[in-house]
């Protein structure tokens, strides 16, 4: 891919790979200028990013209305725009924006998520609901609202998403093309999400909040080893089938064990995803908004994955202790304090970091800088 995105692993790498631009064609991914360039413009290259990535995501967590009102209004939005998203950043490469020379390039692919996103968003309200479109613009007594009820569809849709561009490697659909693949993946996903939820859900009686922790849980675990890991240790298997297998058996295992533990701790399902959620969003802004520095300045690839981790363990710690705080303050009423905190989290931080490197391209910096 042309932009600095997730990695997924297609084949066993070089022992010193190590990719800033991690892709859904190459793994654990960088070449020596590459590299080279990361270990020079970092970290300032992405403090310069903060400048783009923090007043974004605070205008998404508070600027429709307040902090619970952003919330109700832009969280269901937000979260049926990530699997559009992730269709043109890491099917499409950026496609059609690439058309056009920046800033509209990103102008034009934003202005798709986010349509994408409010028509995702009507369909969700339509199947959770009922045809009681108002919910999503206007919610009240008589129109119920599309959060929270229509986001534990939204988070699965997006998790399935995510585990068929990089742990499946694109497969079974990577070669039907760009366009018409990235559009059969959305497609299959939605059924798949949809076809879960409703399993789960409405079939089975499990409480959304339980089924939207089990999908987070997995989706850490996604960002952990494909790209906190950049893919390891999967990406050095060679054999692909034996690859795959394995890399689904481990994420979906690590990320119920991990729910299962927190269950056992007796958290809610809304604080079990606002502390996914804030892993997942600490991973994006260290991986990709700062390419793991300062783990990049280590030569050796074990202490290099050790402090990538460490680091965005130790941002997660933080976002999960500030952010719950911050909703009090912001008058969240307190039984929606965690969800208002995976918002700022897992919806805002992580759609701006996304939109910021790969699909505007880290614009208006040039690189290198």
């Amino acid at each position: 891919m042309s932009s600095e995105q997730l990695a997924a692993p297609t084949a066993a790498p070089s022992a010193g790979a190590l990719d800033n631009r991690p892709s859904v064609s190459r793994p654990d991914a960088l070449g020596p200028a590459a590299l080279a360039a990361a270990r020079r413009h970092q970290p300032l290259r992405g403090l310069i990013g903060l400048g783009f990535v923090v007043p974004v995501t605070v205008l998404l967590s508070v600027g429709a209305g307040g902090a619970h009102h952003s919330l109700i209004l832009l969280g269901p939005i937000i979260t049926f725009a990530l699997p559009v998203m992730a269709m043109i950043a890491f099917w499409w490469e950026d496609w059609p924006g690439t058309l056009l020379p920046r800033p509209w390039s990103g102008l034009y692919d934003t202005a798709i998520v986010a349509a994408g996103g409010v028509l995702l968003t009507m369909l969700g309200q339509l199947v959770v609901n009922g045809p009681d479109l108002v919910g999503v613009f206007a919610p009240g007594p008589a129109h119920p609202g599309a959060h929270p009820a229509t986001v534990q569809l939204a988070g699965g849709i997006f998790t399935i998403m995510l585990q068929l561009t990089l742990v499946c490697e694109r497969r079974p659909l990577r070669g039907l093309g760009r366009v018409p693949a990235g559009l059969a993946a959305l497609a299959l996903c939605w059924l798949l999400g949809l076809i879960a939820w409703a399993v789960a859900v409405r079939s089975h009686a499990i409480p959304g909040e339980d089924y939207g922790a089990w999908c987070t849980s997995i989706g850490l675990w996604q960002m952990i080893f494909y790209t906190a890991l950049r893919g390891w240790p999967f990406a050095r298997i060679g054999r692909e089938w034996l690859r795959l297998l394995l890399g689904n058996a481990v994420v979906i295992a690590c990320g119920w064990g991990s729910y299962l533990l927190a269950d056992g701790l007796t958290w809610p399902g809304t604080r079990i995803i606002a502390v996914a959620g804030a892993g997942i969003g600490g991973i994006l802004l260290v991986s990709m908004l700062f390419e793991a520095w300062p783990a990049i300045r280590v030569t050796r690839l074990a202490p290099g994955r050790a402090i990538a981790v460490s680091v965005a363990a130790l941002l997660t710690a933080l976002l999960v202790w500030s952010l719950p705080m911050l909703a009090h303050a912001l008058g969240v009423p307190q039984e929606r304090e965690w969800s208002w905190t995976t918002h700022v989290t897992l919806n805002a931080l992580s759609t701006v970091v996304i939109l910021h490197v790969a699909v505007w391209r880290r614009w208006p910096v040039r690189r290198p800088l």
